[in-house]
C-alpha cells in the first residue's frame, strides 16, 4: 500500500490522472470512440509503469479503470460508453465493482442481489461486499440475480448503476492494515434505468468472464512494476547482513518471473488475443512474488517492521500484512489452481 491516508492515496490518483490526462497521455491506448487517442494497450502499460516505478500513485486503487472500462467499452451502449469513459480516465469519477456477495466466497455464480425488471428498468435488492472504494464511487458495474438461481450463470445480468441513487448505503470495512479500502453496499429498492444494462439480459455472466481477465492481467502489470521497484528499495535500504542473499536472489527470482509472464500477456492482448483462463497463472504467479517479497522483508528487518513508528517501517509494516491477501483478491490462489488444471491441462471434471 502507498504512503498516506486512503483518502490522500484517491487524491493524488485523481491529481495525477486529471493531468496526465490532460497532457494526452491517459488518453493514449483507448479507443477513439470513448474519446481515446487510439493506439496500443502497451501505451497505457507502460504509462502506468512510469507512473507505478515513481512513487506517484498506488499500484493497486490506480489500476481500477484498466479492470472496468474494458468492459464497459466492449458492452455498454456507444453512447453510454462515450459519455462515461472520459470522466473516469481524468479521475473526475471512480468506479466500483459489484461482485461478490456474503456467503458466496469465489462462486460467483450464486450470487443472489436480484434485479427485477419494471416497466421504466430495474429494481435492484441485495448485497455485496469487499467492493473496492465504494465509498468514493460515483458508478458501479453491477452482477445481479434476473434468473432463478438454479440457471447460475444463465440468470445473470449486468448492470451500471449511479451510486447516489436512492436505496444504496455504503459501509467501510477497515482492514487488517487499517485501511477502509473495501465496503460492504446495500441495495434497497434502487431504481436503475432500462438503459444502464451492460451486455443482454440473463447473459452478464459473459460480461464477468469478459472483466475478470483484466484484473488478473493488465492490472496486475502495474502490481508488477510495484513489487519490483519495492524489491529494489529493501535491498538498497536494508542495513548490512539482515537479509539472506539466497533469499533476496529466489525473491528476485520470482519477481522478474511474474514480469516476465505479466509483459507477454499484455503483449498477447496488443496481438489481438482474447485473454481467458491462462490470466490464473498471472495471479497465482503475483499472489507467489508478493507475498514471498514481504516475508523477506519481515525476516531481514524484524523488529522495525512489527514496532517502528517512522513512515518508512510503517509503509513496510502495512505493505506486509496487504500482502497476505494476495492469495485471496482478484480470486483465490485455490481457485486458480483449479482453473489452471482444469481449463488448461485437462485434469479432473471440468463441470
Amino acid at each position: 500500500m502507498g504512503i498516506g491516508t486512503l483518502d490522500e492515496q484517491m487524491a493524488q490518483i485523481r491529481k495525477v490522472m486529471r493531468l496526465t490526462y490532460d497532457a494526452g497521455f491517459m488518453s493514449m491506448g483507448w479507443p477513439e470512440r470513448v474519446g481515446g487517442l487510439g493506439g496500443s494497450n502497451l501505451l497505457r502499460a507502460y504509462l502506468a509503469e512510469a507512473l507505478t516505478s515513481r512513487d506517484l500513485v498506488e499500484a493497486g486503487l490506480y489500476s481500477l479503470p484498466e479492470v472496468l472500462a474494458p468492459t464497459m467499452i466492449d458492452f455498454a451502449p456507444e453512447e453510454l460508453a462515450a459519455e462515461m469513459v472520459p470522466p473516469l480516465l481524468r479521475g473526475d469519477e471512480v468506479w466500483c465493482q459489484g461482485f461478490s456477495e456474503p456467503g458466496t466466497g469465489s462462486n460467483l455464480a450464486s450470487l443472489t442481489c436480484r434485479a427485477t425488471r419494471t416497466d421504466e428498468g430495474w429494481q435492484v435488492n441485495g448485497q455485496k461486499v469487499w467492493t473496492s472504494v465504494a465509498q468514493f464511487a460515483s458508478r458501479c458495474v453491477l452482477l445481479t440475480r434476473t434468473g432463478s438461481v438454479e440457471s447460475a450463470h444463465r440468470g445473470i445480468t449486468a448492470l451500471f448503476v449511479d451510486m447516489d441513487t436512492p436505496g444504496i448505503t455504503v459501509r467501510p470495512i477497515e482492514t487488517m492494515h487499517g485501511s477502509p479500502e473495501f465496503c460492504e453496499v446495500f441495495y434497497d429498492d434502487v431504481f436503475v434505468p432500462h438503459e444502464r444494462l451492460l451486455g443482454e439480459v440473463d447473459r452478464g455472466w459473459s460480461i464477468a468472464m469478459d472483466l475478470l481477465p483484466y484484473e488478473r492481467s493488465t492490472a496486475l502489470w502495474q502490481r508488477a512494476a510495484f513489487l519490483q521497484r519495492r524489491l529494489e528499495q529493501l535491498v538498497a535500504t536494508a542495513p548490512a547482513g539482515a537479509l539472506d542473499p539466497a533469499a533476496v536472489g529466489e525473491v528476485t527470482q520470482l519477481v522478474l518471473a511474474f514480469r516476465a509472464r505479466s509483459r507477454a500477456t499484455q503483449w498477447r492482448l496488443a496481438g489481438g488475443d482474447e485473454l481467458g483462463a491462462e490470466t490464473s497463472i498471472d495471479k497465482v504467479l503475483l499472489a507467489t512474488a508478493e507475498q514471498a517479497l514481504f516475508d523477506l522483508v519481515a525476516e531481514g528487518l524484524g523488529a522495525e517492521v512489527a514496532l517502528g513508528d517512522d513512515a518508512a517501517s510503517t509503509q513496510w509494516r502495512d505493505e506486509f500484512l496487504y500482502s497476505r491477501a494476495a492469495s485471496i483478491y482478484g480470486g483465490s490462489a485455490e481457485i486458480q489452481r483449479n482453473i489452471i488444471a482444469r481449463r488448461l491441462l485437462a485434469l479432473g471434471d471440468d463441470r
